[in-house]
């Protein structure tokens, strides 16, 4: 028995011994700092991660399904904050991918003000602190100080301080870490903003700029915005809401999915593929996940019942340089009535009305339908604010069948908005909706 003992405690003791040392090798191999620089390498800029070269292909985090973001082919992904950054870092490395590490920086846009020394003074020390906590993690790639500073209210420039601030939060990078490059994003690609910027920010290691509908011509608007430093696109996705036709009554309307993504693919090929300048590090597309911004749909990836849209396939393209075994339903169009959007659609209440999808799947997968009818949204969020999502309406169905919906038109007056979700049983999905107004 006191062998039996003896021979357990050795066991025991050995098998602690293993676990302890396994604990410090990861210690130590999750507090070595990957190193990080921009070169420019016959010509052409590059991110190098440890002496290799490193072209950003990644998405905005939106949700955390890295397995899945990992075999459509990304190797970043970029966060507009530092809530959860420890485990995104943590799980980032064990897919292999590199973190752009957002610093939250307050906006004037959203009541921050620059001119407030004490409210200054106290984001800086946030912004140390999480410079401190998180600068020797391995997937750390770059920080992100900032987004979108240069978005001002009522289309008034906005205070140069913050740009002193932005100043402050660099400096402190460049002084205690020297592995990893910063940055700062802009909204679009504005001459003049960024020229302020520099002036009192000029040690930015590289610029980022976010832009929708403008990434087919980011060369051309690049170089007449005179820019000599390196950049990042780390927003870019569908048409924006602003970027879009709209109602007679001021709804936006938005593309179907299909439509989206061909349009998503078009502007890939041209602003980063096709791009010749030699200035392009790589690019993050929005969002890895679903957001409520106009509609539920607009830019999200995914539906926010978790199935992934046809842009998820054409980044997968655009990552890999093929598609995916399985593909999205083709969801190109829809009509109310017989009437697309722009034939801005007035219906009396309680009349019964008619509309159709239009879809079809690439491997002929059998397709579902699902209908949903919402108001509009009650207050419209600026620069990407939160938004909340609009009440649901009870559809009065009169037949439901193959894409085709019969309703009874709501009773009250107002606007509304019809949602049609179209899936293929392997959680893939295309959508498209249409505003209409009932008076």
């Amino acid at each position: 028995m006191k062998t039996k003992l003896g021979l357990l405690a050795i066991v025991l003791f050995v098998g602690s011994l293993l676990t302890a040392c396994s604990k410090q090798v990861r210690t130590d191999e999750m507090t070595s700092p990957s190193h990080v620089t921009i070169q420019a390498v016959n010509g052409r800029y590059q991110f190098y991660v440890n002496g290799e070269p490193f072209f950003v292909k990644g998405v905005g985090l939106g949700m955390q399904d890295l397995d899945f973001l990992q075999a459509s082919g990304a190797n970043s992904f970029r966060t507009w904050g530092t809530h959860n950054a420890m485990q995104l870092l943590d799980s980032a490395h064990k897919y292999n991918m590199m973190v752009a590490l957002g610093l939250g920086m307050g906006q004037e846009l959203h009541g921050f003000d620059y001119n407030d020394t004490v409210a200054v003074a106290r984001q800086l020390a946030k912004l140390k602190a999480d410079v401190d906590t998180f600068r020797n993690h391995p997937s750390l790639l770059c920080w992100v100080a900032g987004n979108e500073l240069n978005l001002g209210t009522n289309g008034i420039p906005v205070n140069p301080k913050a740009y002193d601030a932005l100043h402050d939060i660099v400096g402190y990078i460049h002084k205690v870490d020297p592995h990893h490059p910063v940055t700062t994003t802009f909204a679009g690609v504005n001459k003049d903003q960024i020229r302020v910027a520099l002036e009192h920010c000029p040690d930015l290691d590289f610029l980022s700029l976010q832009v929708y509908a403008g990434l087919a011509a980011i060369p051309e608007l690049v170089k007449a915005a005179g820019i000599t430093k390196p950049y990042a696109i780390t927003e870019f996705g569908p048409k924006g809401h602003w970027e879009c036709p709209s109602t007679a009554w001021g709804r936006e309307i938005e593309e179907p999915s299909a439509v989206k993504a061909a349009g998503i693919s078009e502007r890939i090929q041209k602003g980063i593929v096709n791009d010749s300048s030699g200035f392009c590090i790589g690019s993050y597309a929005f969002v890895w996940g679903q957001k409520q911004e106009r509609t539920p749909t607009w830019y999200g990836m995914f539906l926010k019942s978790g199935e992934a849209t046809a842009t998820v396939d054409e980044l997968t393209k655009y990552w890999t340089g093929v598609y995916p075994a399985n593909r999205a339903p083709k969801v190109d169009s829809i009509k109310l009535d017989n009437k697309d959007a722009m034939d801005n659609i007035y219906i009396k209440p309680g009349k019964p009305c008619f509309a159709k999808v239009y879809a079809a799947d690439p491997e002929n997968d059998s397709l579902t339908y699902l209908w949903a009818m919402r108001k509009e949204v009650v207050e419209r969020s600026q620069g990407g604010a939160r938004e909340l999502e609009p009440d649901s309406v009870q559809i009065q169905v009169i037949s439901d069948a193959h894409g085709e919906l019969k309703f009874t038109a709501p009773a009250s007056v107002g606007e509304y908005r019809i949602f049609s979700y179209v899936f293929d049983g392997k959680k893939k999905a295309g959508y498209a909706n249409i505003p209409f107004f009932v008076k």
